[in-house]
């Protein structure tokens, strides 16, 4: 079932995506998308009628504060919240895009000029987020694990897919949809272009919007700026990647954040099974 959310630009179903080991990802199990807070009334009902029944958030308090997500009034959405800091950027331009209150450019300038290159804030994010992206991939694996509960087919038809977002759907969101997708067998080619599609689909009004929140920052738009604001280039999930395999894998690394043999089995059969 082809699921549009009105009002999202990023949205997508993983379902599809090539395993190295042959077949291909299960679709509606694990979707990703920018933050909620821009559906439509129509996204709204149709995220209600979706599978989706848990979102993952990767914002920080400040971003959700800002531009909350829209769920449905007329069913249950289990929202998780895993804050992330590293690549809470783009959140915090698009608040500044939107605020009509005074802005500390001095203190934004002090700030932008020491955020490192896309792929290094990759690299951070893992160094300091194993138990959210972890908690993330248990949430995916649940389903499966009930499975001795009820049949399959009935597990399937309700609400248990999962939707995994931040702000722009690209950063915090890339990581952990990376981290998933490499843990299970995803061909890394299919990977990594699955992660660099996000700045074609966020091209035009929203990008500008974010700029413009980053230039209100009093910021000069340097090509650094604009690529950790709208840009995701292949070569830095691909850093982040290697720095995954450099200390034995996605799976390897779920694990050290705390999810278990079972979760990891639970997880794998529930995406590529």
């Amino acid at each position: 079932m082809t699921i549009i959310l009105d009002g999202l630009q990023n949205f997508r179903d993983l379902g599809g995506l090539p395993l190295a080991a042959g077949g291909s990802v299960r679709s509606g199990v694990l979707y990703r998308s920018e933050g909620l807070s821009s559906l439509t009334e129509a996204g709204v009902a149709a995220l209600s009628a979706s599978p989706i029944g848990v979102v993952a958030d990767f914002r920080t308090p400040m971003e959700q504060a800002s531009a909350p997500d829209r769920l449905p009034a007329d069913r249950e959405v289990e929202v998780v919240e895993l804050s992330v800091l590293e690549g809470a950027l783009t959140g915090a331009a698009g608040a500044a895009a939107t605020t009509d209150g005074p802005i500390d450019t001095g203190m934004a300038k002090k700030i932008l000029a020491a955020l490192p290159r896309l792929g290094e804030l990759y690299v951070q994010m893992l160094e300091h987020g194993a138990t959210s992206f972890a908690e993330a991939a248990r949430r995916v694996a649940a389903p499966e694990l009930r499975e001795n509960h009820a049949d399959a087919a009935s597990v399937d038809g309700d609400a248990s897919a999962v939707l995994v977002h931040c702000t722009a759907g690209k950063d915090r969101t890339g990581v952990a949809v990376a981290l998933l997708l490499d843990a299970v067998g995803v061909e890394r080619d299919a990977v990594v272009t699955d992660y660099a599609i996000s700045e074609r689909n966020l091209a035009g009004p929203w990008a500008d919007r974010m700029l413009a929140g980053i230039e209100q920052m009093g910021a000069p738009l340097t090509p650094e700026i604009r690529e950790l604001v709208t840009g995701t280039p292949p070569a830095a999930i691909e850093q982040a990647l290697t720095w995954l395999d450099e200390r034995g894998g996605a799976a390897a690394y779920l694990q050290s954040g705390g999810l278990t043999d079972a979760e990891l089995g639970a997880l794998r059969t529930r995406l590529a099974g």
